[in-house]
């Protein structure tokens, strides 16, 4: 498989100064390259097309009403899909993405080892020097709540939009179920962990300039709370109880009634020794202490089995090109 059949999705919503440099970087690397102008009121996709002129190479979707950078991907994916394009990266147009890395992050593909690849800029710490303290702390945050909600527990730096997906793959995701905001990236990934995809991080550098994003970290890790709850427990249900029945449901489903009697029970002698001031029995705190701790131990034990999950083939060559 070979440059041909590689293309780039740019989502361009307020990046006139950005635009046009973006996408002359990438005729390297790609043989075409998609740009969604997002209902920008700067007029982004207008913008490109008067510097570039007429070019084959380039394809601008212009959507009358903003769908958000998620929106604006999956809308550029199913035009790259519809086109026959195999290998869809997803390119940021702020600048803040190093065009020459994109043969790294399709490597993996290419070569059959993953359906998905995204950068890490977390791998080198040397390299985490340029990235804001705030942002750092926050992607720090964030990943962990990803590594729960889509069970890639290998996965960090979720919010780095600098992504290779594999066209075959698109069918099994319902793009028109995935967030259409800033949270898409997980809910990709989230929806990736459904159908068992092969995820790969490939390290990268951090790059910053002059850009301003308009995503703030701190903000999301209590936006996107609940979103990832509900992803986690989505997940679960999918995978310990619909479509199959391992050792992990066993002990997940014996955690919890033990952890709610342990916890329940001790809280309530608890709450009673402060009213009454009478100090709980031995038998009464061994009888709140040890289903917390058995149903503790379970508990963790059902997180060393959702970690340990054996690496897939990628999708794509298991399900077939006509699968769906």
């Amino acid at each position: 498989m070979g440059v041909e059949k590689i293309c780039a999705v740019v989502p361009a919503y307020k990046v006139t100064r950005h635009i046009v440099g973006v996408v002359q970087g990438l005729f390297d690397y790609v043989e075409h390259i998609f740009v969604v102008d997002d209902a920008c009121p700067d007029q982004s996709g207008a913008h490109l097309l008067a510097a570039l002129g007429a070019d084959s190479r380039v394809t601008v979707i212009t959507l009358p009403e903003n769908q958000g950078v998620g929106g604006a991907v999956m809308t550029g994916y199913r035009a790259a899909a519809e086109r026959g394009f195999q290998i869809l990266v997803k390119v940021d147009g702020d600048g803040q993405m190093e065009p020459s890395f994109i043969p790294y992050l399709v490597d993996p593909l290419l070569l059959g080892d993953a359906d998905y690849a995204k950068g890490n800029r977390f791998f080198d710490p040397e390299a985490l020097k340029s990235m804001p303290t705030v942002r750092l702390l926050g992607n720090a945050g964030l990943s962990f709540l990803c590594k729960i909600s889509t069970g890639y527990w290998h996965v960090m730096d979720p919010t780095n939009g600098f992504t290779a997906l594999h066209a075959e793959v698109l069918p099994w995701l319902h793009l028109d179920k995935v967030e259409k905001r800033y949270f898409f990236e997980t809910d990709l990934l989230y929806r990736l962990g459904l159908v068992n995809a092969a995820v790969v991080d490939v390290p990268m550098n951090a790059k910053y300039e002059d850009e301003e994003s308009n995503l703030h970290v701190g903000t999301a890790l209590f936006e996107f709370g609940w979103k990832h709850l509900n992803r986690l427990i989505k997940r679960i249900f999918y995978s310990y109880f619909l479509r199959g029945f391992s050792l992990g449901t066993v002990f997940l489903l014996s955690s919890i009634p033990l952890l709610i009697f342990g916890l329940g029970f001790g809280g309530w002698h608890w709450y009673l020794s402060l009213r009454t001031g009478q100090v709980a029995s031995a038998g009464t705190i061994m009888l709140s202490a040890l289903p917390t701790l058995v149903g503790l131990q379970l508990l963790l034990s059902f997180l060393s089995l959702d970690m340990s999950k054996p690496n897939q083939r990628p999708l794509w060559q298991r399900i077939g090109r006509h699968a769906r």
